[in-house]
């Protein structure tokens, strides 16, 4: 088992009654840490995980694009949020393990519900993943190509939805990594753009199919003309690129409007549907106020 190093002891003479509350505060840290890990074994071992679909949804004709794959744990005092339990894997050895049970899982649902809801098979799903476990060799064997293949799925219907792009340190193998995907048919997503350094040299590095506005940018965005302009240029690089841009993590009605008469394709979030353990149809309310 490997967490991350517990910080070192105070070094201002304080005084022993100090250091001992110091040994006693990162021993039971310590302490959380492990119980942490054997509960994150036994969701890995129960398949406890709770997954969800969102849709996403073209902006301008209301058409379904796809779905994007979340896998949520059992809330715990351990696990209070989602947020806690994925930080803490990211502080663990466990991340490669991790992720590739999701994916087997996330697919293997997939294909369950997609029979069940009688969806066509060009229907795109966006699967969070870590760089690092697309840059695994045994991950590129084609293991997912076969895993697709058992569960009814083709790789053009799936599209990588990178996370942790600070883990990226060498932009040009990565981008020779993603060239081996593109050329068996999956297709690659930048999620969080424009909140920060990395997203946008992942942005122009990695050239993705998709780049996923991050929900900072969005929210209340018809009230922020900073906001806007940064929209705005993300858009036209979108656009000169050959990219499709997804605003995510949309609220409210206005947030649709507004993103609808920019020219924005496609949107998810809460106002349009929220992750249900099925695949949803969803209804734009705009184009549904506009029919009534």
């Amino acid at each position: 088992m490997k967490l991350r190093p517990l910080p070192l002891p105070p070094t201002d003479n304080s005084g022993l009654h100090n250091y001992v509350t110091y040994f006693n505060h990162v021993t039971q840290q310590y302490l959380l840490s492990c119980k942490r890990y054997y509960e994150l074994q036994k969701i890995i071992r129960s398949q406890s995980l709770t997954t969800f679909f969102q849709p996403i949804v073209n902006l301008q004709d209301g058409r379904c694009l796809g779905y994007e794959v979340l896998n949520r744990p059992p809330v715990s005092s351990l696990f209070p949020t989602t947020e806690s339990f994925y930080d803490f894997i990211g502080d663990t050895d466990q991340v490669f393990a991790f992720e590739c049970f999701c994916r087997d899982l996330s697919f293997k649902r997939l294909s369950v519900v997609m029979d069940q809801a009688d969806k066509s098979k060009d229907t795109l799903v966006f699967v969070n993943i870590h760089p690092q476990v697309l840059s695994d060799s045994n991950y590129r064997s084609g293991e997912t190509i076969h895993l697709l293949s058992r569960y009814g799925l083709s790789p053009r219907q799936v599209v990588f939805e990178l996370t942790e792009k600070q883990a990226v340190h060498d932009y040009v193998k990565f981008e020779r990594i993603l060239f081996h995907y593109r050329s068996q048919g999956f297709r690659i997503a930048i999620d969080d753009a424009g909140s920060g350094y990395n997203s946008l040299k992942a942005i122009v590095s990695l050239k993705p199919e998709f780049i996923k506005l991050d929900k900072s940018l969005v929210r209340r965005v018809h009230h922020s003309p900073n906001q806007q302009r940064i929209v705005t240029l993300l858009q036209e690089f979108a656009a000169d690129s050959g990219t499709y841009i997804i605003a995510e993590g949309i609220e409210e009605v206005e947030e649709i409007t507004f993103l609808r008469k920019k020219g924005i394709e496609y949107g998810q979030g809460y106002a349009i549907q929220k992750p249900a353990k099925e695949l949803v149809n969803a209804t734009l309310p705009t184009l549904q106020m506009e029919k009534e």
